[in-house]
């Protein structure tokens, strides 16, 4: 059996020190209580390699975890459930930690629980424990522990956090088809050019014909293509580099990101997706009692679009001198004038988190149509292309074979 060194109180107050064998801690703290003993300090006598080993387990276990975004939503709710339940944050950290399926939610609350024994604040705890809890999220779980109310705050964030994951997966859904109707429209291209042409080309050469003008420059077009294409792909890698170099600068990711947005079709979708995540973002803090300036602080960190970020920032720069939000952002000159005027709103009658809620979910409808919009607009034109490019083919085959057959009906 292990032999384990403890400390207790006895009844009277007096600290009590000494070895017992057991088979586990728990044995040990029961030998304790039986014996009228409180438990203070329990550890196991190892060996040198055993205290290695487990200091690099426990240093293992307390690494940060990255949670995907289904993880984080499920780690949020569940944890308001049994707050809601009336179990103190440790406790129900100590439920998710036994009882949780996935591992990365387990490993997550064990560091949160560590955390707290060491006197750490909740929000302080998640920082350290997951890269996935950004300035947003814990800072709304500290508003929540001073005002006492972090489990409507971690609902809040769950009901966000799933609105947040909604608007990506409609933008990502919206994009499918039109890319599956472009990677088909370049294989079928690729299937005329190699292997179609070539053999109609051969065919249409044995009966001597002239062939028409626009199956000559299909065939000039396919003959560059299989002569130059290594030049047309070096070309291409040379463009591809120099643009990815220059968007690397700052001025030349501004530039883009600015560009991006005012993108024929995907350029408003990208706006009015900002818009809707500008508006959740900054109600849910601004409801939850965060001082308006840090709260445009922080929700400028939502985006990775730095020309977004540029432009919160002259507005964070407008409100610390005392302008009012709305005022700054119209200065700004990139915010719709609906949102402003919302805001301005919210303002004078002194709910301004109420306003910006009806304007996230405006914008949450704004955003669904344009997707649609987007969608139902893509996809015929890409199918026009498609028609297109195909139809001139076809054409240019279908002519030439068509003449070669009378060429040779004329001579019979």
């Amino acid at each position: 059996m292990p032999l384990f060194d403890y400390s207790a109180l006895s009844a009277n107050g007096q600290t009590i020190s000494g070895h017992l064998q057991a088979a586990s801690r728990s044995d040990v703290f029961r030998k304790l209580e039986s014996q009228s003993l409180t438990p203070v300090r329990v550890t196991e006598q190892t060996s040198e390699k055993t205290v290695a080993a487990a200091a690099a387990k426990a240093a293992q276990s307390m690494e940060p975890v990255k949670l995907k975004r289904a993880q984080l939503i499920l780690f949020t709710e569940e944890l308001a459930d049994l707050l809601d339940g009336g179990l103190q944050i440790e406790q129900a950290l100590r439920v998710m930690q036994e009882r949780q399926e996935a591992v990365a939610i387990r490993r997550i609350s064990a560091i949160l629980r560590e955390q707290l024994r060491e006197g750490s604040t909740v929000a302080k705890a998640l920082k350290k424990a997951s890269p996935s809890f950004d300035d947003l999220y814990c800072n709304l779980v500290a508003a929540g522990e001073v005002t006492g109310s972090l489990s409507s705050i971690l609902r809040r964030l769950a009901a966000n956090l799933t609105v947040m994951a909604e608007l990506q997966s409609k933008v990502t859904s919206a994009m499918i088809y039109p890319a599956f109707l472009i990677g088909a429209c370049t294989v079928l291209m690729i299937v005329f050019m190699t292997f179609m042409v070539p053999q109609i080309t051969d065919l249409l050469a044995k009966s001597g014909q002239k062939l028409p003008a626009a199956t000559q420059a299909l065939i000039h077009v396919n003959t560059f293509l299989g002569q130059w294409w290594w030049v047309i792909l070096t070309l291409l890698v040379i463009i591809g580099l120099l643009f990815k170099g220059y968007i690397s600068t700052p001025s030349g990711l501004l530039w883009w990101h600015r560009a991006k947005m005012k993108l024929p079709l995907f350029g408003p979708v990208i706006a009015t997706r900002f818009y809707a995540q500008f508006a959740h973002s900054l109600g849910n803090l601004v409801n939850n009692g965060v001082p308006l300036l840090n709260s445009i602080k922080l929700v400028s960190k939502i985006s990775v679009n730095v020309f977004i970020q540029s432009i919160l920032h002259k507005v964070t720069g407008l409100v610390a001198e005392g302008s009012p939000l709305s005022s700054s952002l119209r200065k700004s000159g990139e915010f719709p004038m609906m949102l402003v005027d919302m805001i301005a709103v919210g303002e004078q009658t002194g709910q301004l988190g109420k306003s910006l809620e009806k304007c996230a979910i405006r914008y949450d409808k704004e955003l669904d149509k344009r997707i649609k919009r987007m969608t139902a607009l893509i996809s015929p034109v890409i199918l026009i292309f498609m028609a297109v490019v195909v139809g001139v083919v076809a054409y240019s085959i279908v002519t030439a074979i068509f003449q070669s057959v009378s060429g040779i009906r004329g001579r019979a």
